[in-house]
């Protein structure tokens, strides 16, 4: 497949799928199409699947572009393709069970993204220990005033605190306004576990650095302090996988950075659909850590 996707039956690692209104435009401002979309999902696949293997989707349709209406997704369709993989997993919260799509392969990342899925949303721990989250997440977000570059700043804070505890950690862009921190866990603890292990690093950062930082639920007291949103670990909840593209402008993509490089991004927008490639060729997965690094949740005394 190249860029030059032309609408109609193709077949992606043997697996036949229709693609269609590849020139609905999805990004107006710049006039980027679902057929840009598809192609930068076949070309970023070999890096983008290992991080999704085997973890249900929350799907974030927009089939009318970044600015048009959009709507979540949970249950797959009744019409979604039989080689689609899904699991049907029960939710206490609805009481019922939701078959959720899970995406294997190149052919289930095409098909997303012709449904105008933007953004790839996995749950944080995987079929089947779905109980055990196999990283735990932290979510950087910079209330206004304040800025990704803050955002950035709080995350090196929090870096420290799990530096003090022999926890390895990886970052990366959200894609959005803000910087995520992924710390891979073996898949043994709770999600409760977890998210009270993930509140403690935010509470400390939080009273160490108050004008800078804040776990502030209400979002009016947190204005112009980067929110450390520990809640992200909750099951079925999900983050942005690393390399999804973001309903933003100029089609930023959720980049994994080396703790060193940091400091000197200035914008998530920085690295978008069409110029990661050069990044992904000069780096390779910078993120490859987080799947190869499983820790024990207290490695060291508090």
């Amino acid at each position: 497949m190249n860029g030059n996707i032309k609408e109609g039956y193709v077949e992606i690692d043997g697996i036949r799928l229709r693609l269609t209104n590849l020139d609905k435009v999805l990004w107006p401002k710049e006039g980027y199409t679902k057929r840009d979309l598809i192609y930068y999902y076949f070309k970023v696949a070999d890096y983008v699947l290992p991080h999704l293997k085997n973890r249900p989707l929350t799907l974030k349709r927009y089939p009318n572009g970044i600015t048009g209406e959009h709507f979540f997704q949970k249950n797959a369709a009744p019409d979604t393709p039989g080689w689609i993989e899904t699991k049907s997993i029960y939710s206490e919260t609805t009481s019922e069970y939701i078959n959720y799509i899970i995406c294997n392969n190149r052919a289930t990342l095409i098909y997303l993204a012709n449904l105008a899925v933007i953004s790839q949303n996995p749950w944080l721990s995987r079929w089947p220990t779905l109980e055990h989250p196999d990283f735990m997440g932290f979510d950087m977000d910079p209330a206004p005033p304040a800025t990704f570059r803050q955002a950035a700043e709080a995350a090196l804070l929090v870096k420290e605190q799990l530096d003090a505890l022999g926890m390895k950690s990886w970052v990366k862009t959200s894609g959005a306004t803000g910087v995520h921190i992924f710390v891979p866990l073996k898949p043994v603890y709770s999600y409760k576990q977890v998210r009270t292990f993930a509140q403690a690093v935010s509470m400390a950062v939080s009273k160490l650095y108050p004008e800078l930082t804040t776990v502030e639920h209400s979002v009016e007291k947190r204005r112009g302090r980067v929110y450390l949103d520990y809640l992200q670990n909750i099951e079925s909840k999900t983050l942005a996988s690393v390399y999804s593209v973001r309903a933003r402008e100029a089609a930023p993509v959720s980049t994994p950075l080396e703790w060193s490089e940091l400091a000197s991004v200035g914008s998530p927008a920085e690295f978008n659909i069409f110029n990661i490639f050069d990044r992904l060729e000069e780096k390779g997965d910078l993120f490859k850590g987080v799947l190869e690094t499983p820790q024990e949740l207290f490695t060291s005394e508090v």
